[in-house]
C-alpha cells in the first residue's frame, strides 16, 4: 500500500584545528552523513579547544 523509504542520517559537530595552530579559537565544523555519503560545512562559529567536549560534540554553557 505505502512505499516508505527509510533514510539514515547523522550529524556530527567537531572542532578542526589548522595545521599551524598555536593557540586561540578554532573553527567548528558540521559533518552530515546521509546514506553513507558525507559532506562537511563550517558553522561559522569558533571555540577555545580547551572548552570543547568531543564526546558530546559541543562546548558547555557558562
Amino acid at each position: 500500500m505505502f512505499n516508505i523509504m527509510k533514510t539514515n542520517f547523522s550529524l556530527l559537530f567537531y572542532m578542526k584545528k589548522p595545521k599551524n595552530y598555536q593557540k586561540g579559537v578554532a573553527p567548528i565544523y558540521l559533518r552530515i552523513t546521509v546514506s553513507g555519503n558525507r559532506s562537511e560545512v563550517t558553522t561559522g562559529r569558533s571555540c577555545e579547544p580547551s572548552r570543547w567536549n568531543a564526546g558530546i560534540g559541543r562546548a558547555p554553557y557558562i
